[in-house]
């Protein structure tokens, strides 16, 4: 712009009339952004909660702006302003988060409100406490594949927190081991596959993160110049040597450049705009020396101003309110950003109708919240009394394995009724949510404090039991088996009466003192058999036995068959005991039975009987107590789930009381009960067997 034009500019901005239509279109504008906010003030109710809401859902979700003296001065100042806020602000990033990489700043854009418009409708909080360290990565690797970047720094964050306080918890548990086995803890490192998984996963996040707002601050910057542009070349056409058609098409591209131009740094918008405006102002003001041009777009903009006030008007009867809010926001933006000014004879009738249609649908919006405020109030309560509850579970809880087992379920019972019990008033959200997550921690400090004092115990059995690894080793090859035989008897029962001990030692641990009692009863066994020629003799009887039964042929006579077999049976048991390292021949016998069994037309529970007393005799033969009394605990169990089955299957057949015993169903529960009667007769019938055996 050259020097010499400058004074038609100042003259033209300091006509009394102009001055007064800019103040006044400007206090429009102004009134447009804020009336929404303004009306959630008057009307909210007098809660602090309340208020903050609905101040916060505006069309900037900021406090109301003020009107600001436009000079280049000022711009200057908000500029450098700004590069110390952002300066202040990476500052306090580095030094609250724990990363290598250099931070992010976190740039706020003027379309951010549009973003965030309908921030009262929250996703409620993830439980991520829950998840396993496998299922947090999978949380955390479907938040950067699903959703934006700068959206999901909360859940990343909380994700993060509960990974580390898992992956501590182990890592202190891996210490507590390590050095219980003599390590030193400068030697001491541990990580895992998933911790590694994790961190690379976190470091992308950051980079992209990093990344983003690099390129938004850019951006921004970018759009920021493009609109100072504009404001210089709207400007220059006060002092334009050219046709006013031409002027004024200029102007209109101008303006349209203006809305495509993109979001700026939200700490300009203000000053930007009220220039932008104070400029077009100048602009209307200039085509007052053409009337023509000037109406026709006074006409436009307020054919423009009566379809948004229709508008506004229809989403009055609009029944989701929040929608209706939204979309009215949008509105007030075209009201002041894309369309200007009308008429002087109009302005205050257009404004007025827009203002009438806005607090209709604001009321609306009141009603609304202050419903939903009563339900929140009630899920919070019922929030309140779970937590109190988790915690008179913590604090009651015995020292017993049982009864944190029972806690546990407890607890999880009641964290699933917080999920479902809904949402609380906003101004309650962080406050409910770490009482609970404090609440649930506390529960697993003590559950972990619990086991990790039953883990001392677990190790200090560990060492009882190696202690009589070394006895059973030091005596395996013993000679005097008069003497020590009576002694690796006592280290056995000694062995089971000791406790639990760590579960990656139980079987090498078991293995090993197995291995050296075994190793003596062989040779025990062993010197028996060659000093017992009776036994040899035994065995040579039992394997031409074993041929005879080879050659047998059923005659298909049921009753004579099984007749047959059982005197094989008779004169098998007769014959005696045979060596130890003969007692294969055993399962070979029972195998030969079994196949003549199924060739027979015998009951179910006949054939079960006959194979479970063969059975029986052959663990008898080995003389291994352990295999009885875990037989005995088997058959035990299963008749305790028979029962069970049987109960439940009673209890069904209540429901049928009053149906007809024809009924298909009654039927099929009847006859279950009684196959399931049948099998606990079997069961029961073996338990006696195999206790007699065992008192034999």
């Amino acid at each position: 712009m050259s020097d010499k034009k400058a004074p038609k500019e100042k003259e033209i901005s300091e006509t009394p009339e102009a001055e007064t239509e800019i103040n006044k279109e400007e206090n429009k504008a102004e009134t447009s952004e804020s009336l929404v906010e303004e009306k959630a003030s008057d009307e909210a109710a007098p809660s602090s909660e309340k208020k903050t809401r609905d101040e916060s859902v505006t069309t900037s979700e900021e406090t109301p702006r003020e009107e600001i003296t436009i000079t280049a001065e000022q711009i200057a100042t908000e500029t450098t302003e700004a590069s110390s806020n952002v300066n202040t602000e990476e500052k306090k990033v580095d030094e609250e988060e724990e990363v290598d990489d250099e931070e992010e700043e976190e740039i706020a854009s003027s379309d951010d409100d549009d973003d965030d418009s309908d921030s009262e409708e929250t996703e409620d909080e993830k439980d991520y406490h829950a998840l396993s360290k496998k299922e947090l990565i999978a949380e955390l690797q479907s938040l950067l594949k699903n959703k934006a970047v700068q959206h999901i720094k909360n859940e990343v964050e909380e994700i993060r927190a509960e990974f580390n306080a898992k992956f501590n918890e182990e890592l202190e548990h891996k210490k507590e081991e390590f050095l219980a086995e003599g390590g030193n803890i400068i030697d001491f490192y541990y990580t895992t596959p998933l911790k590694k998984e994790f961190s690379s996963l976190y470091f992308d996040y950051k980079e992209k993160r990093n990344n983003y707002y690099k390129s938004l601050k850019n951006d921004l910057q970018a759009n920021l110049n493009k609109r100072l542009e504009l404001i210089e070349e709207l400007k220059g056409l006060l002092n334009a040597e050219e046709n006013i058609n031409t002027t004024y098409k200029h102007f209109k591209d101008i303006q349209e450049r203006w809305h495509v131009a993109g979001a700026i740094p939200r700490d300009k918008y203000n000053i930007v705009w009220n220039t932008y405006h104070h400029h077009v102002e100048n602009f209307y003001d200039f085509l007052h020396l053409n009337r023509e041009f000037r109406d026709l777009d006074f006409k436009h903009n307020l054919e423009q101003k009566l379809k948004l006030i229709g508008r506004a008007e229809e989403l009055g009867q609009e029944e989701n309110v929040n929608k209706a809010f939204r979309e009215l926001q949008m509105l007030h933006k075209m009201w002041k950003e894309e369309i200007g000014p009308v008429a002087k004879e109009f302005r205050d009738e257009v404004w007025d109708k827009f203002s009438a249609a806005t607090k209709i649908v604001h009321d609306k919006r009141q009603d609304y919240l202050k419903e939903q405020e009563k339900h929140f109030e009630t899920n919070l309560e019922k929030k309140k009394q779970l937590i109190e509850e988790i915690a008179e579970v913590t604090k009651n809880t015995n020292s017993s394995h049982q009864a944190w087992q029972n806690a546990i379920k407890k607890v999880q019972e009641l964290r699933d009724a917080y999920f479902e019990s809904g949402k609380v008033p906003r101004s309650n959200t962080k406050e409910i949510w770490n009482a609970f997550k404090e609440v649930t921690r506390n529960f697993n400090r003590e559950k972990n404090s619990f086991y990790k004092n039953q883990k001392k115990e677990q190790y200090s059995n560990l060492e009882k039991k190696r202690e009589l690894i070394k006895i059973a080793e030091a005596n395996k090859d013993s000679e005097d088996f008069n003497e020590v035989t009576s002694l690796m008897k006592k280290i056995q029962s000694d062995w089971k009466k000791i406790g639990h001990v760590p579960r990656k030692d139980s079987d090498k641990v078991w293995k090993q003192f197995k291995a050296a009692c075994n190793h003596y009863f062989n040779r025990l066994h062993a010197s028996k058999n060659e000093a017992n020629k009776e036994e040899i003799a035994n065995f040579e009887a039992k394997q031409k036995m074993l041929d005879a039964i080879d050659k047998l042929e059923l005659t298909g006579d049921n009753e004579a068959d099984l007749k047959t077999i059982k005197e094989h049976i008779s004169a098998w048991k007769e014959v005696g005991r045979v060596p130890y390292n003969k007692k294969n021949i055993q399962k070979k016998f029972n195998q030969k039975l079994d196949g003549l069994f199924e060739k027979l037309n015998l009951s179910k529970k006949e054939t079960e009987l006959i194979k479970f007393e063969n059975k029986l005799d052959a663990i008898v033969s080995q003389e291994d107590e352990r295999k009885l009394q875990n037989e005995q605990f088997f058959i035990s169990k299963k008749i305790g789930e028979v029962k069970g089955e049987i109960r439940q299957l009673e209890n069904n057949l209540g429901f049928f009381q009053n149906a007809d015993s024809n009924n298909p169903l009654v039927k099929e529960v009847r006859k279950n009960i009684a196959k399931h009667k049948e099998q606990l007769e079997v069961w029961k019938e073996k338990l006696s067997k195999i206790k007699s055996a065992r008192n034999a």
